[in-house]
């Protein structure tokens, strides 16, 4: 099935040089001037990829980042950020708030589709490995849905963002600063009660297989 690509950028020649490109490479492609008919048609359907520009008419790109990463159904869609700023502190900013790759105006084509290409191969990988087993515990990705003995665990957002993490590494000591940066997109330590507010209320869901979360003391947490 061919990866469908929503491209949200204001300036119609570069959208089009955009489209025109990624159609011929073999994606199909829905292109946005604007924000809100962006968001009208991502409640109708999930794309498989972002090409979404930082400079729009009615609202910044880095704020439509925000609200997509704190949607459950588009918490994983791959972005690509598309800007004229070429200070590296525009950059990391766009990657820390949960873009996956950037592309700084002017870009050549060639690269515009290698970048998509890679990108959309490392979330086929991430995609394949969505459900996730520890014991008696069984994550699903993609549905978003726990269980713990073949019952269904309701969890919170971050609360399932978290179990993820530790599954992943299950048996690896993962950092405080490393579990905040992941799941809360900070290291400040200020924050740390966060954490373990919810490692305490995730242990308890779990119920006895929440034993398998261990603390290390003075370094983080840990899944065996």
């Amino acid at each position: 099935m061919q990866a469908l690509i929503y491209i949200v950028e204001d300036d119609m020649n570069i959208q089009e040089i955009e489209m025109f490109a990624l159609r011929n490479t073999g994606y199909v492609t829905e292109g946005f001037a604007n924000a809100k008919s962006f968001f009208s048609r991502i409640a109708e359907k999930i794309p498989d990829l972002i090409l979404l520009d930082i400079m729009l008419p009615d609202q910044d790109g880095l704020e439509i980042v925000r609200k997509l990463r704190e949607r459950p159904e588009t918490v994983r869609v791959p972005i690509i950020l598309v800007t004229a700023k070429t200070t590296e502190l525009d950059k990391v900013k766009g990657l820390d708030i949960g873009a996956d790759d950037y592309l700084t105006k002017p870009f050549g084509v060639m690269e515009l589709i290698s970048r998509v290409k890679a990108l959309l191969r490392r979330s086929k990988s991430i995609q394949e490995d969505q459900i996730l087993r520890l014991k008696n515990v069984t994550l699903d990705s993609e549905k978003r849905i726990v269980q713990v003995n073949d019952v269904p665990c309701e969890l919170t957002f971050k609360e399932f963002e978290l179990l993820k993490l530790l599954m992943i590494n299950a048996g690896i000591v993962l950092r405080r600063e490393v579990i905040m940066m992941d799941v809360w997109g900070t290291d400040y330590e200020g924050e740390s009660r966060t954490l373990d507010m919810h490692i305490k209320t995730l242990r308890q869901k779990l119920g006895d297989a929440g034993n398998m979360i261990k603390t290390v003391r003075n370094v983080g947490y840990k899944m065996e």
